[in-house]
């Protein structure tokens, strides 16, 4: 690292510093402790969990593994977890066979594929969709699932040949392929689909393989959304998560059991979505967490014996936090990832009886203990067609209401994620209220945990009543007197980032600045870029070519914010990925350019390295210097 770059880093960090000794800095939020958990020792005493720490003066993470006792004890430092927990899934019963994952190269994509001779080469040739996705530009190489022979060494490819993925693309893991209970099979996710196929359909279904006699068995073949997450009871009852509709990524998620060879539906007339579910390791129940009111709590239903037979759904625990994720099960104790808009993520256990919980992990503690922390709070508006929203408040430490703050609506991505008690390295309310912001934060339509009617309006109405929702929510906390009318900001990413660029156009004059980052600013551009085309074709209602679709063409034009940039009369910054696949480069730029030949305020923050997300240690810190920079100077 220069001597240069060393004073830059300096200056910045001395700069949010400055700001305050009791509040949350930038660096201290890039700097928490950051818990994942591995899961619970194999006698279920204990918890194993790795906590990574940043530098941002060597832009490096490091990482150290950890075991802490359930009950009483403290957390010790631990080299390798293989002789507290036996990772039963990743070996059949009778321990002949291990399964694994690695890729094979079953497409010519690259110039070199073509032209071997040609080693310097630097050309990709397509002939079909899907030819990039998320962050990557696909190179011909597939996910494929692998039975090992340990005594042989000998590896099988139980898909080979086929150009399909397990794990999924983008995101999947080692969740997508288990083992049968009796060892004799192997379970896996894939979409069995190729090219233009493949980008527009969400049909994943789950495979068997029989080892025996090598034959493979689509388990779910009669439904044609996603199906995903096999699991097996202690008893070898298999569960997995269902979506109904093809093309629909955000359809209602169920928890769907085999009984006798039949499906049967465990939370079909249940109004909500399930995230994550886990077997009892006992009795007959399956926990589960899923979005509620504004928060993310802990579920169990009731697996019943015979397939008409009845579930009843129990709410677990509540309180204004996150239940994001189930780690396992000890007896009557359950250990799962909580967190909240002042708190990262900590391990906790859960009093399956009556919902209580305890803190397990305490890796920031320090941090928060030597900070003020913001209130939150719950705050209930009326829409425009006469119903009520949730609106997160969060407010400055040490907030005084007779002082006059200026004041950001936070617009949520998606768009139909949860705008629960999250807490983002990036998007962090708490340090946007340390750095004397109110944020307001409303659960608009197309939000899950307010049953499956409100979840679901947003699609093919982008522009319509969701935008009233964000409208109507800065106007209701603009009737306070704290409330800085004439310093109001508008911020977001991704479906926010749209919102920001949408709301530009039609805010009469409430915002005195703008902030988008990745948002969709040209449907028509960015349907011809993206890369999961069942996304826009189901929230838009089909491509804009499609003349004589009204859906369609609303969506292209009325909620298209290309359509209506004359009308933008205010200061915006524009923050753009390089490697974002899913709202490509062309949106960040394209609005630049409006806003410029306009000759509105703008500045352009492009990451080139980057994808929908900012991971980078000191491109983070970037990010966070030129927010709050941006901010000060457009909100004097």
């Amino acid at each position: 690292m220069t001597i240069k770059t060393i004073s830059f880093l300096i200056l910045i960090t001395s700069h949010f510093i400055a700001f305050s000794q009791n509040v949350m800095t930038a660096e201290q939020l890039i700097e928490l402790n950051r818990i994942s958990p591995i899961g619970l020792t194999t006698d279920g005493e204990s918890v194993v969990y790795r906590v990574s720490k940043v530098d941002i003066s060597s832009n490096t993470r490091k990482s150290q593994l950890y075991i802490l006792p359930l009950k009483d004890g403290m957390a010790k430092e631990i080299k390798d977890y293989s002789d507290f927990i036996t990772k039963r899934e990743d070996y059949s019963k009778d321990g002949k066979y291990k399964i694994l994952s690695k890729e094979v190269k079953l497409k010519k994509v690259l110039g070199t594929d073509f032209y071997p001779e040609l080693t310097e080469s630097n050309v990709l040739i397509i002939d079909e969709l899907n030819y990039r996705h998320w962050d990557k530009w696909e190179d011909g190489n597939y996910n494929h699932v692998f039975i090992e022979n340990l005594a042989t060494a000998e590896q099988t490819d139980i898909m080979a040949g086929e150009k399909y993925h397990c794990p999924q693309k983008p995101f999947g893991g080692s969740e997508d392929y288990i083992w049968s209970p009796d060892g004799t099979k192997v379970l896996y996710v894939t979409k069995k689909k190729e090219g233009t196929l493949y980008a527009i359909s969400t049909n994943t279904d789950i495979y068997e393989y029989d080892i025996a006699t090598a034959t493979t068995k689509n388990l779910t073949e009669k439904n044609k959304g996603y199906d995903t997450q096999p699991a097996f009871s202690k008893d070898g009852q298999l569960a997995w998560l269902q979506m109904k509709r093809d093309g629909y990524e955000s359809d209602k998620n169920d928890i769907c059991i085999l009984i006798d060879g039949q499906k049967k539906n465990l939370t079909t007339d249940w109004d909500g979505t399930v995230n994550q579910f886990m077997w009892c390791s006992h009795k007959n129940l399956i926990y589960f967490v899923a979005p509620f009111e504004g928060t993310v709590q802990l579920f169990s239903v009731n697996v019943p014996k015979k397939a008409n037979g009845k579930t009843e759904i129990k709410q677990i625990t509540s309180g204004e936090f996150d239940v994001h994720s189930i780690v396992g099960q000890s007896n009557g104790t359950m250990v799962v990832m909580r967190r909240d808009m002042n708190h990262a993520s900590e391990l906790y256990t859960v009093d399956l009886k009556n919902g209580a919980m305890k803190q397990l992990s305490h890796v920031n503690d320090d941090i928060y203990n030597s900070i003020q922390l913001s209130k939150v709070e719950r705050r209930t508006i009326p829409t425009t067609d006469g119903k009520e929203m949730l609106a997160w408040v969060i407010y400055p430490p040490n907030f005084d209401p007779n002082k006059k703050y200026p004041t950001l609506l936070y617009c949520q991505g998606g768009p139909q994620g949860a705008l629960s008690q999250f807490y983002s390295y990036r998007w962090n309310f708490q340090l946007m209220a340390a750095n004397g912001y109110i944020v307001i934060a409303p659960n608009r339509r197309g939000m899950p945990g307010w049953g499956i009617e409100w979840n679901e309006q947003i699609s093919k109405d982008y522009g319509g009543q969701n935008m009233q929702d964000y409208l109507s929510a800065i106007d209701d906390i603009s009737k306070e007197s704290y409330v800085d009318t004439s310093r109001l900001g508008c911020i977001g990413a991704s479906y926010g980032g749209y919102s920001a660029f949408y709301l530009a156009a039609i805010h009469e004059n409430r915002f005195k600045t703008f902030l988008a980052h990745d948002g969709i600013f040209n449907w028509k551009s960015m349907y011809g870029t993206t890369e999961e085309l069942f996304f826009v074709n189901w929230d838009l209602g089909g491509a804009p070519w499609e003349k004589g679709n009204e859906v369609a063409q609303r969506s292209h034009n009325e909620f298209n914010p290309a359509e209506h940039v004359e009308n933008w009369n205010t200061p915006i910054m524009i923050i753009q990925g390089g490697k974002d696949y899913r709202v490509p480069i062309g949106q960040g730029l394209e609005a630049f350019q409006a806003a410029q030949l306009q000759g509105i305020k703008s500045k352009l923050l492009y990451f080139p390295e980057e994808n929908h997300w900012v991971l980078g240690i000191q491109n983070s810190l970037i990010w966070h210097s030129e927010f709050k920079n941006w901010l000060e100077e457009s909100l004097k």
